[in-house]
């Protein structure tokens, strides 16, 4: 069975990091590109950093300002997202995702996304 499982989403106060572990099942996570969208109450879904297959390309959108930092053990089957310096509007539950290809644009397209997991939610308030 073809599956994503999130884990690692918390409370957390403003400024504080959390990092966002995602594993894979029934398939072999390295063949493809990988990436993180989120979900805020009353928001559109928003692509959040991606890293391809290979990890010698990763993209992330322009609200990440270099606080998130995206990596991947293919030899575990896991992908990672690191958050940072995080702010109130990060609050949403975060999903991983495998691509068609990774890249800013891409991230911004429903079509680049082939399937996902049950997300993680991170709650950033004081």
């Amino acid at each position: 069975q073809v599956q994503l499982v999130e884990s690692g989403g918390d409370l957390v106060q403003p400024g504080g990091s959390l990092t966002l572990s995602c594993a894979a099942s029934g398939f072999t996570l390295g063949y493809y590109s990988i990436g993180w969208f989120r979900k805020a109450p009353g928001k559109e879904h928003e692509g959040v950093s991606c890293i391809s297959n290979g990890g010698t390309i990763t993209a992330n959108a322009d609200f990440v300002q270099g606080r998130f930092t995206i990596s991947r053990d293919n030899a575990k089957n896991t992908l990672y997202l690191q958050l940072n310096s995080l702010k109130p509007e990060d609050t949403a539950v975060y999903y991983c995702a495998v691509l068609d290809y990774c890249s800013a644009r891409g991230l911004e397209l429903s079509k680049t996304y082939r399937f996902w997991g049950q997300g993680t939610q991170v709650t950033v308030s004081s």
